[in-house]
């Protein structure tokens, strides 16, 4: 008759090693997530991050608590993620002016160095937007204005040396105009701001066409290659004779050095929550493509951004805001 081994005797086995360190792994997530919103409530990303969160969170077994972090021209959610615990409980939304603007200054993560890439998710649709009347000229008046009173218009964006900001800041000097440029914390102050009389025209994303929807306001120009479905009405900056189409892609990063196993978790919950029927209604609502890239592609982008990004600020001449 056979002896099995005694349990003393398994313990010494390369499969007793590998039970016990099963059983010591811990399972994750055993606890919510905390995943930073660089902009204020009510905006563009901070709704369609909500979305993504809770599409997430059914597929993680744990809550997704959307933090918002605004300001610091929208870096504040990458300094946090990049100094905390490389556990795969802190996470970022990482805009492109947060890799902008570390590029322009010492701040305290590096783009390519201090993230694991999670995952690709969507890109803005920008546009460019005046309370209704203010230009009934459109974009051509708007110039003129300008020409006439160097420095008198205001436009305002949603953070210095975000892409609203940089892009309109690179219309004004392909025109040889002086316009003021005038910083918020997001789109939702900026659309305020708008309608309250204290800026002339404003650029951000596509939320702000929900003012045009309501009559509040209308569009000066979209920076898609070609007229978005929802708003047949708004010519884009290629119509009007710029060769220029402008959207950044973004994507949810953690801290480096996060296990490739949670970062599995993390992505497969992600990248499903990115087509998840919800999220999906909120991009189409907000016309932002699904622009979904798994870990390695993500990680791609974000070198090609870098690049990209450093060319832009040497042949605009930027400085930190």
């Amino acid at each position: 008759m056979a002896h099995l081994p005694s349990r003393r005797a398994l313990l010494g086995t390369p499969l007793a090693a590998a039970l016990g360190a099963a059983q010591a792994q811990p399972r994750f997530p055993e606890r919510p997530i905390s995943l930073i919103c660089p902009f204020p409530p009510g905006g563009t990303t901070d709704v369609t991050l909500r979305v993504l969160a809770e599409a997430a969170a059914r597929r993680l077994g744990q809550n997704v608590v959307v933090e918002n972090k605004p300001g610091a021209a929208n870096t504040l959610g990458a300094a946090t993620v990049a100094r905390a615990r490389p556990d795969g409980y802190t996470l970022t939304q990482l805009p492109a002016s947060a890799i902008r603007v570390q590029l322009l200054q010492h701040l305290p993560y590096d783009t390519l160095r201090d993230f694991t890439p999670v995952v690709g998710v969507t890109g803005y649709t920008f546009v460019c937007v005046a309370r209704r009347g203010r230009f009934p000229g459109g974009w051509r008046q708007v110039l003129a204005e300008a020409r006439a009173n160097p420095g008198k218009l205001s436009c305002g964006n949603t953070g210095a040396n975000g892409t609203p900001h940089v892009t309109m800041a690179d219309l004004f000097s392909r025109e040889g105009v002086q316009v003021e440029p005038v910083a918020f914390r997001g789109d939702a102050d900026a659309t305020q701001a708008l309608l309250g009389g204290h800026t002339d025209l404003t650029a951000g994303a596509s939320g702000m066409g929900n003012l045009v929807d309501g009559g509040q306001a209308e569009f000066l120009h979209v920076w898609t290659a070609t007229r978005p479905a929802r708003w047949p009405q708004a010519p884009t900056l290629v119509e009007l004779g710029y060769d220029m189409v402008v959207t950044t892609p973004y994507g949810l990063v953690a801290p480096a050095g996060l296990d490739p196993a949670v970062l599995r978790v993390l992505h497969d919950a992600f990248a499903a929550a990115v087509h998840d029927p919800a999220h999906l209604a909120v991009l189409e609502k907000y016309d932002m493509p699904v622009e979904y890239r798994d870990s390695a592609g993500y990680a791609a982008s974000l070198r090609e951004t870098v690049a990209r990004e450093q060319a832009l600020i040497e042949r605009l001449g930027l400085k930190a805001g």
